[in-house]
């Protein structure tokens, strides 16, 4: 399954840019950025599961905001990028 997360943390004090570096960690174990606060992640039930628990616990819910899509048609469907793009198509083969 395809998701689409975003995030907006309070970084007006120093445990807000601390939970902005911890969601930011988080988002790159499950995801690719594609914008500074939006990540793609293809996971399954499971992997999404513990995703969105590891999130949560990082946020201050009276202060940050997290938000997550699930994307249900093709990529192709609904995308559509204007602009500067670092994509990186894990579905296909990565030559390293």
């Amino acid at each position: 399954m395809r998701f689409l997360v975003t995030y907006d943390v309070a970084t007006d004090t120093r445990a807000g840019r601390r939970r902005l570096r911890k969601v930011a960690q988080v988002c790159l174990a499950y995801g690719q950025r594609v914008q500074k606060s939006v990540f793609e992640c293809t996971l399954n039930e499971t992997q999404m599961a513990q995703f969105e628990h590891r999130l949560v616990a990082c946020i201050d819910e009276s202060e940050d905001s997290l938000r997550i899509y699930r994307l249900r048609e093709d990529r192709e469907q609904y995308l559509k990028i204007f602009g500067v793009t670092r994509e990186i198509d894990f579905e296909e083969p990565l030559v390293i």
